[in-house]
């Protein structure tokens, strides 16, 4: 039968076979557009899913060469979130044409400064590298091209494209101590405040936090325990709150069926900015005041050792925590008061040597 769209659920889907290919195999996928559309644009899509795969069978029939998928066939076969999809939109014009199997690493990593030339090289791989690999590399698993590995972009190549746009990337996040939380507190709503004092003492992530709600979530609070959702890897699970923190969660009108009474993140920026700005103190964000604070406190401040932090703050990796979440804080003035010490005990110890030297030699 010739190919054909229909609806399955909230998308356009293709079935049947190209007539036009001699041989064609069945088709049964997704176009990737929500139901909700006209049929005339998801017949739109199919015309053209149609004229790339008679024009790929031709290319082969003449070269002998089996070209395979091209990028815009691979994304009908993924399923990105939609922040990937929002930067797989923008790659598109620029890569959908192109095979698979031409499509080179060095390609996809030149692609960044073309698509964001603002942008640093840190944004290139996470908006441009990371999405394109993924889609690469799907296509792989179901055997229809090669995988792609792209090289990290060098430490080289960030300078210099902060050198070209004017601006530093990769600029350190500056962790809360107690002394910043308890004046922004003093300050902030006694919902944000809460928030604030469970990323800090929890080390959870904003969006954890913000899903927490309040009925199964809060069923063991009376034991100190909250049920907080995974994240990154992690599965949800029951963490231990300090008692202190317990005693304010209980008292804590929650709305919107949450904890902490807001659905998005965004939704308490301008909030906590005024807050900072009441409390004349360094306007730190929720993520470096929250998970940066507790593992600077943990690691830097209190001395824990990096395997029991990284497992009380939900890091898989001990070296994660140390090389991102804790932060060296007055660590001239540290070392050089260290180094004056050992130095001065030095000089004592060879000036009393050299006096009971003179000593001797005077009798």
């Amino acid at each position: 039968m010739p190919l054909e769209v229909y609806k399955r659920g909230k998308w356009w889907w293709i079935k049947g076979r190209i007539d036009e290919i001699p041989g064609c195999g069945y088709y049964r996928q997704s176009l990737e557009i929500p139901s909700a559309l006209p049929e005339a644009k998801a017949e739109e899509i199919k015309k053209r899913f149609e004229q790339k795969a008679i024009k790929r069978n031709l290319i082969e029939e003449y070269t002998g060469e089996e070209i395979g998928l091209t990028f815009s066939d691979a994304i009908l076969l993924y399923t990105p979130k939609p922040a990937e999809a929002n930067y797989l939109s923008k790659i598109l014009p620029h890569l959908g044409d192109d095979y698979l199997k031409k499509i080179t690493p060095l390609q996809i990593k030149e692609l960044g400064k073309v698509v964001y030339p603002e942008a640093s090289t840190d944004t290139w791989h996470r908006q441009v590298v990371s999405p394109v690999r993924s889609v690469i590399n799907h296509a792989h698993e179901l055997g229809k091209c090669p995988p792609i590995r792209v090289k990290a972009y060098s430490d080289k190549q960030r300078v210099e494209q902060d050198r070209l746009r004017g601006k530093k990337s990769r600029i350190p996040k500056i962790p809360a101590d107690m002394d910043w939380l308890m004046k922004f507190r003093a300050e902030a709503s006694p919902r944000i405040g809460a928030l604030a004092m469970f990323m800090y003492t929890a080390g959870r992530r904003i969006g954890q936090s913000l899903s927490i709600n309040d009925s199964g979530d809060l069923s063991r609070l009376n034991e100190n325990l909250v049920y907080c959702p995974g994240a990154k890897g992690h599965e949800d699970e029951w963490i231990e709150l300090i008692p202190e923190l317990t005693a304010e969660l209980m008292s804590l009108e929650t709305r919107h069926g949450r904890l902490f009474g807001f659905k998005q993140r965004h939704h308490l920026y301008g909030s906590w900015k005024r807050a900072c700005e009441r409390a004349k103190i360094l306007p730190i964000m929720p993520h470096a005041a929250g998970r940066h604070g507790f593992g600077t406190e943990v690691v830097v401040r209190l001395g824990i050792d990096p395997a029991t932090g990284a497992d009380a703050g939900g890091w898989k990796d001990p070296q994660i925590l140390l090389n991102t979440y804790s932060h060296a804080e007055d660590s001239r003035k540290i070392v050089n008061q260290a180094i004056r010490t050992k130095l001065v005990h030095a000089m004592r110890r060879h000036n009393d040597s050299a006096l009971k030297l003179l000593k001797k030699k005077a009798m």
